[in-house]
């Protein structure tokens, strides 16, 4: 778990842009405190910062490797793990080993070299190989030819940039920042990117708030020649078509889920240093902690929490570590604290992302860094397994299917004319329209009248669907379910949770490991039927008989509840009222909203007029970001990383 950074030029002047390069680490030094690492040739530069995991007193990087005549023809940075890399190991050692003489293929005990001899022996469907999350570039300096590649589901972030100057490349957006004079590029906002962050409350992949950076997408790889664009390829396409279960009892599902995920935690397992679980109410998290105990009998657990009745899961976390036999450690956020971290926050996050639950996150990652270097966690359960409530909505909506395209829009008008907050209107609204017009992920701000209020360049052209359509044709034909967790692998899930996910942790220094996430476990929910998925009852069906015996009685059938924040309340009192009205005032953001309507959303929210506190958030979080990046007005205190080398 490391931060990289690179800069393949457009000639051979290296020696011209190495010094801004390697200063441009220093972004990202939260990443990796451990060690810095730089190597250059004549037209590549890589720069690494790292944080040490797995064969801590060697495979240092930018790491060298190459076949027997050629020990030095690669160069390597990798940000993240691969847990399978034993396997790999002992693979290639066993296909290849004779052709290095003795048969010693690898210099260190790590998973880099892992990375980096596949990628020789098999090309580019190596990535196909690897169990893990990752973003690595590797440059063969016989070619001349640079390889980037992201893991299937974008758990580590790769930003790109390409220019008259060259192609940089980073895990932070910052250290890009620092680049783009080299580039010849210069650091204009993308307008379109911001309309669909107020729609999404995220900047969906692959765009970002600079028009002239954007990222190498979740699941693909890409290849640079010196001077050229990069060139990119999927090589992840997941497939949730129900499919015949050979076992033939729905028992035997259940024993698979439950076999590839205790796999999974077991290979995520792998470390070494001290590896804790983040602990919430839920089954998820509770799932990974139960099964991670099996391996380290002395697992610590975290949790955070609110002090306001309603927004915590601490009692119901502490009842679950206590039942499995965990140490349990707990951090409660105050009001002041939640205010006072935003702006440092932000900073961490490169691209705003207007989930509030991230505050809580980065309080908690930040206490679990005092005890240990890695963390387990829950994501990516709810898109695989079918976990969401909004994923029972076709259930409800399914009479609608019978009647007539006419009919429906009939009902859709008759819904238009019911006031707001009456019963039935969402439900006649919804009913009337397609899947593909109704569903675009989990964060649903702003309607098209409320953006028009707020962004002064609004474009109704540019909707959702300029994100959803193309994720939407690849899954013609499957079921409604399917469909909808097929969308949010690609948006809600790469664009927000794991974003926060890996910007709090790493943060604070702190490596996040999410075994849901994982190909084998992935291979088994894709075929799972809908009923299996969703019922009238509850959700994650099948997932729950399979953890049953494994997760406590008290959290396997209970509803979720995840890292809920009182957002609502604190904006319309003491808490964060003022903090909000000063935010508003003292943004330069006028030219791209207009400000006295947000003022009056703050007010009407206030008075209870509307809930308007998501709208708010999501402007709010954009006025710092602004501030920041933009307006070098706010200038959040980042502290330099101190933390011991292991723990």
């Amino acid at each position: 778990m490391c931060g990289l950074l690179g800069f393949l030029t457009a000639d051979t002047a290296t020696t011209a842009v190495v010094d801004q390069v390697y200063d441009a680490l220093h972004c990202q030094r939260h990443r990796g405190p451990d060690e810095k690492g730089t190597w250059h040739d004549d037209h590549m530069i890589f720069g690494f910062n790292r944080l040490s995991i797995i064969d801590i007193e060697h495979s240092h990087q930018p790491l060298r490797w190459g076949p027997a005549d050629n020990p030095q023809r690669y160069a390597m940075t990798f940000n993240g793990e691969i847990y399978n890399y034993l396997e790999l190991r002992e693979q290639l050692a066993a296909e290849h080993g004779a052709e290095f003489g003795e048969g010693k293929i690898f210099a260190t005990d790590g998973d880099g070299e892992a990375i980096v001899a596949a990628f020789h022996f098999w090309g580019p469907e190596a990535v196909r190989k690897l169990r893990g999350m990752f973003a690595f570039a590797i440059w063969d300096t016989e070619t001349s030819e640079l390889f980037l590649a992201r893991d299937p589901f974008g758990i580590k972030p790769l930003f790109i940039a390409t220019g008259p100057g060259g192609t940089a490349f980073a895990s932070e957006k910052k250290s890009l920042l620092e680049l783009l004079s080299p580039l010849e590029l210069s650091d204009e906002l993308d307008p379109r990117a911001l309309e669909h962050y107020t729609v999404l409350q995220y900047v969906p992949e692959p765009e970002s708030l600079h028009q002239n950076i954007r990222r190498l997408e979740s699941g693909n790889y890409a290849t640079v020649k010196v001077g050229q664009e990069p060139v990119t390829t999927r090589y992840f396409r997941p497939d949730f078509r129900v499919r015949p279960f050979v076992a033939g009892s729905e028992k035997a599902r259940y024993a698979e889920i439950a076999a590839a995920l205790e796999d999974s935690v077991a290979k995520h397992m792998r470390a070494d240093v001290t590896v804790g679980s983040f602990l919430s109410g839920g089954i998820d998290s509770t799932a990974i902690a139960a099964l991670a105990m099996r391996h380290n009998p002395k697992l610590i657990t975290f949790t955070t929490g609110f002090e306001r009745e309603g927004y915590s899961e601490v009692d119901v976390a502490a009842e679950s570590a206590e039942l499995i036999g965990a140490r349990h450690i707990v951090k409660v956020v105050s009001p002041a604290e939640f205010a006072a971290a935003i702006p440092e926050i932000v900073w961490y996050l490169d691209d705003p992302v207007a989930d509030p639950a991230l505050v809580p996150l980065y309080f908690v990652a930040k206490e679990a860094r005092k005890h240990v270097k890695v963390v387990l966690s829950g994501e990516g359960a709810d898109e695989l397994f079918g976990g969401y409530t909004i994923y029972r909505e076709p259930l409800s909506l399914k009479p609608f299917e019978y009647l007539p395209a006419g009919a429906r829009k009939l009902l859709g008008k008759l819904g238009d004319k019911i006031p707001d907050g009456k019963r039935g209107k969402s439900l006649l609204q919804r009913g009337s329209l397609r899947l593909e017009d109704r569903y675009y992920g989990n964060a649903r701000s702003f309607n098209d009248a409320q953006l028009r209020a707020v962004l002064r360049d609004f474009r109704p052209e540019w909707t959702h669907q300029d994100v959803t359509a193309p994720i939407y044709a690849q899954s013609a034909g499957w079921d409604p379910v399917a469909r909808m967790q097929h969308l949010d692998l690609f948006t809600w899930l790469r664009g927000d949770i794991l974003v926060k996910a890996d910007k709090m942790t790493m943060a604070n220094s702190l490596e996040l490991r999410v075994p849901f996430l994982d190909n084998e476990v992935m291979r088994v929910a894709e075929g799972i039927p809908f009923d299996q998925k969703i019922t009238r009852e509850t959700s994650k069906y099948a997932l729950r008989q399979a953890l049953d015996g494994i997760v406590p009685d008290h959290v396997l059938h209970r509803a979720k509840l995840g890292f809920p924040v009182p957002l609502r309340h604190w904006l319309r009192g003491t808490e964060l009222y003022d903090w909000a009205e000063t935010q508003i005032a003292e943004s330069q953001t006028g030219h791209l909203l207009h400000k006295p309507a947000v003022l009056q959303m703050l007010r009407d929210h206030k008075a209870g007029v509307s809930d308007h506190s998501r709208r708010l958030w999501t402007v709010l979080v954009f006025m710092v970001w602004h501030g920041i990046f933009v307006e070098d007005r706010i200038k959040p205190e980042i502290q330099e990383p101190t933390y011991p080398v292991s723990l």
